[in-house]
């Protein structure tokens, strides 16, 4: 009997030690859920999408420049201030945020992308523009750099001495706006959202019209790495960024802003929105440049492959000195194929359209 007992005694010790396994795991696995839920998928994106848009209100809204100070006989600030502007802002959306989204949507409907390829194109694109206004507009109100028009805004007091640096206590301005919007020259924000938002439609056509790809992805010889370009493609491709550079130059032409401050607009436009897009892209000259990178299982779509090359094999993302074509031509260029371990969940390319 005394075997049977501690048979029966073990037996009942394992059972109540699963039975409380079962509650730790259950906890774990809600929690675990949660958070593979999280990391697989793009809800972090949003949030701190939701965060960026959030802080942009309440800069434009509540934030005001800090005001350099200025003398009344300064040439460089007293040329005239155009009441209509070239590119007025209501133009400036349309140019460069609803034009932008309604070509790529149209676009990846005409190639006919799956849902993953448009989510990831719309969350790339309102990244860039969200991210590119909240930095322009913040440094904007910290380096407080007058405009070439501020005494046409300032209207200072006719008492005012020249040859002396004053504040903005001697403005005569009563529109608010008008007045404190003289004192964000620096960077050039038209500048920068024409750059975000045309730039990255310029990119996203360079990788689906494979501009600048140089192989299929495919093993080949070093010889068939030369493609044809097609220069109408690339012209296509280059029209984005030559609206938004005419949009740019507008500002000159109206004395809103100097020339430095529309180049380093330029250029901080181009690097958000290229840092922007190869969050999801990989690079232009990559031989699978139409497909963006896939990691959740959540994107990939019942009837899609996900990532599939038909062998079982998935496709993940690789570092960047990685992706070219080396090793005497011909190694495939975004990800390098391998059999995924059981338990272990890997981000693949999508499949090819």
């Amino acid at each position: 009997m005394a075997p049977f007992s501690t048979s029966s005694n073990n037996h009942r010790t394992r059972a109540g030690s699963l039975g409380s396994m079962s509650i730790e795991s259950k906890h774990g696995g809600l929690i675990g859920s949660v958070s593979r839920w999280w990391s697989r998928s793009y809800t972090s994106d949003w949030v701190a999408f939701s965060l960026l848009l959030t802080g942009y209100i309440i800069l434009v809204a509540f934030v005001e420049p800090f005001h350099r100070l200025f003398t009344i006989n300064d040439i460089r600030i007293s040329f005239p201030h155009a009441e209509v502007e070239r590119v007025p802002v209501s133009h400036l959306f349309g140019y460069a945020l609803f034009l932008p989204l309604a070509l790529l949507v149209t676009s990846n409907y005409l190639l006919c992308s799956t849902r993953h390829i448009h989510h990831l194109t719309l969350l790339g694109f309102l990244t860039s523009i969200i991210l590119t206004t909240f930095l322009t507009d913040l440094i904007k109100n910290m380096v407080g750099r007058p405009r070439p028009d501020l005494l046409a805004r300032c209207l200072p007091d006719p008492s005012t001495p020249p040859n002396k640096l004053v504040g903005v206590e001697v403005c005569t301005q009563t529109d608010h706006h008008t007045l404190h919007d003289g004192w964000r020259s620096f960077p050039s924000g038209h500048s920068s959202f024409a750059f975000a938002g045309l730039g990255y439609l310029a990119l996203f056509w360079c990788g689906q019209f494979r501009v600048f790809a140089s192989s299929s992805g495919i093993a080949e010889d070093v010889e068939k790495l030369f493609v044809r370009r097609d220069l109408f493609k690339a012209l296509l491709c280059l029209s984005p960024l030559l609206g938004a550079l005419m949009i740019a130059i507008s500002r000159c032409m109206d004395y809103r802003h100097d020339v430095e401050d529309v180049c380093v607009g330029s250029v901080m436009g181009w690097v958000i929105t290229y840092w922007s897009y190869r969050r999801y892209w990989p690079r232009l000259s990559s031989g699978r440049c139409e497909e963006p990178y896939s990691g959740m299982n959540g994107e990939r779509e019942q009837g899609d492959m996900g990532g599939m090359n038909g062998n079982g094999r998935r496709y993940s993302r690789v570092r960047d000195e990685e992706e070219g074509g080396g090793g005497g031509g011909g190694a495939r260029n975004v990800g390098s194929p391998f059999v995924s371990p059981p338990d272990v969940e890997l981000g693949a390319l999508e499949s090819p359209r």
